[in-house]
């Protein structure tokens, strides 16, 4: 007997939602055949369809072989409401008056998305037996695509570029923490060890930077992240212990358009996974409020491509070509705007502080970690690129990717000029400091007529809503107490803490 079209049977979206309103590429036709294939081969039970989030972080559902596989057609109903929430799971607009609270008017009445699985995203995880992953798109259900799913913002900036003819390469470099959840008994002071978070010790002890000897005294829980990865295809590149207890830093080979910001989705969320199935908790907030733990930042590498694949900021008698001084013209032009999308909590701004070697003012250098954009690589160099040194690893990877390339473009398109490089001491150049609070550059933001173009004011409009709330909050914690700086310490932890 036949068997029946599981796309039919499976209940899951609308049928032949996918071709009707010509969601996939030729590219992701064929992939969707070959993970299909997959699927059904391998044995699997368990497929995880993702979509993230306004806050960069994964929500999904864990679906059966033939459901998953009917997405493929159909897509997948879920729920809009996630768009409702802040970063401490909230809702934050008035959500049920016309428009959802933030204008959009399919978003009335807390409707259902219809989110379309990208099988080019498709992995097995191996720390997750019969289980595979991918990520998805979303859209409403009429076929519009959604205006705040952060995956398409950065597509849309990819697409600017292949009108110019070129192409995005970009690397990660991610600092962040592992820490060692506390034995229950264990009583800790309660001004180091803020109330409603899980109590921690630190992964491990002293400061040690680049120490063979510190590393190895966690060899085996790096050896499960760089297995755990390298089976999904992000095997580190190089892995390194930082200054604080328990802060690693890894990085990642580059990959071009969407790879880098898919990338950082599934190395968050595995590192986290995987550590966690070794009674260790991962955090990705920039600087959590623990005793001896120092910022971490997250350094975007970058470098355009022309249509002959050869990288575009390479001169061969200066150390930049003239695109690529333009591209640092649009990112310094930007800088406190774009500053919402790469820092987008109140703790991250933590990190902008003198000869921390973070940046603090807007400016760029050849070479020095110190300044805001840092040049790497120099005449006729093949490897010639930019490192913006704004972000933190709790950004929004979407959002910093195409908030960087927004930027950077509006320079190449008006061909901007950035002020002269930094020569010596980035910390005391005249130069405009960076934001100081997340509400100083949402001001920024508010105020940058280029994000409204590019994203859309309704994305802007709504992304302001949502971080002004988050902002509220905190300022409404610290007034009520007694000891604000105890209780923004506090705040932050519970915010950001385990969420990131």
């Amino acid at each position: 007997m036949k068997q029946p079209d599981p796309s039919r049977t499976a209940g899951v979206g609308q049928h032949d939602f996918v071709s009707t309103h010509q969601l996939h590429t030729d590219e992701q036709r064929e992939a969707a055949d070959e993970v299909t294939a997959r699927i059904r081969e391998s044995g699997l039970q368990t497929i995880r369809v993702i979509i993230v989030d306004q806050h960069g972080q994964p929500r999904g559902k864990f679906l059966s072989p033939d459901a998953a596989i009917a997405a493929f057609r159909n897509g997948l109903d879920f729920s809009g409401a996630i768009y409702s929430l802040d970063s401490a799971n909230t809702v934050f607009p008035p959500a049920f008056v016309r428009g959802g609270g933030f204008g959009i008017e399919e978003f009335t009445g807390f409707p259902d998305i219809v989110i379309v699985p990208d099988p080019t995203t498709f992995q097995v995880l191996p720390w997750s037996p019969g289980t595979g992953w991918m990520l998805s798109d979303a859209y409403f259900s009429n076929g519009r695509p959604m205006p705040l799913d952060p995956r398409r913002i950065l597509r849309n900036q990819l697409e600017r570029l292949e009108q110019r003819s070129l192409s995005y390469l970009s690397g990660l470099e991610v600092e962040f923490y592992i820490t060692r959840l506390c034995d229950p008994n264990i009583s800790l002071d309660a001004t180091t060890q803020p109330a409603a978070v899980p109590r921690v010790e630190p992964f491990q002890l002293g400061y040690q930077y680049l120490s063979e000897v510190r590393l190895d005294s966690v060899n085996e829980t790096l050896i499960a992240l760089r297995d755990g990865l390298g089976a999904v295809g992000l095997l580190p590149r190089s892995m390194e212990d930082e200054w604080g207890p328990g802060q690693m830093e890894f990085s990642l080979s580059p990959r071009p358009g969407l790879g880098t910001a898919d990338a950082m989705v599934l190395f968050r969320s595995a590192i986290k996974q995987i550590c966690a199935r070794r009674g260790l908790l991962a955090t990705f907030m920039c600087k959590p409020i623990l005793p001896n733990f120092f910022a971490s930042g997250w350094h975007l590498h970058l470098s355009l491509l022309d249509s002959a694949g050869e990288n575009a900021f390479t001169a061969e008698d200066e150390v930049l070509s003239e695109l690529g001084v333009s591209y640092i013209g649009g990112l310094l032009e930007h800088a406190a705007a774009m500053t919402a999308f790469a820092t987008p909590t109140v703790n991250g701004y933590t990190r902008f502080q003198p000869y921390s070697f973070a940046p603090d003012r807007i400016c760029w250098a050849v070479e020095n970690r110190g300044a805001m954009v840092r040049v790497q690589g120099g005449p006729g160099d093949p490897g010639t690129h930019l490192e913006d040194r704004v972000g933190e690893p709790a950004a929004n990877p979407y959002l910093y990717l195409a908030a960087d390339l927004a930027a950077g473009l509006d320079g190449v398109e008006r061909q901007l000029q950035p002020p002269a490089r930094i020569e010596e001491d980035p910390y005391v150049a005249e130069a405009k400091p960076l934001p100081t609070s997340l509400d100083e550059a949402l001001d920024a933001l508010d105020k940058d007529t280029l994000y409204r173009e590019q994203f859309g004011t309704e994305f802007v409009d709504y992304y302001l809503m949502m971080k002004r709330a988050e902002t509220g909050r905190h300022r409404a914690a610290c007034e009520a107490a007694d000891d604000p700086d105890d209780a923004s310490a506090a705040w932050q932890m519970r915010e950001y803490f385990e969420f990131y």
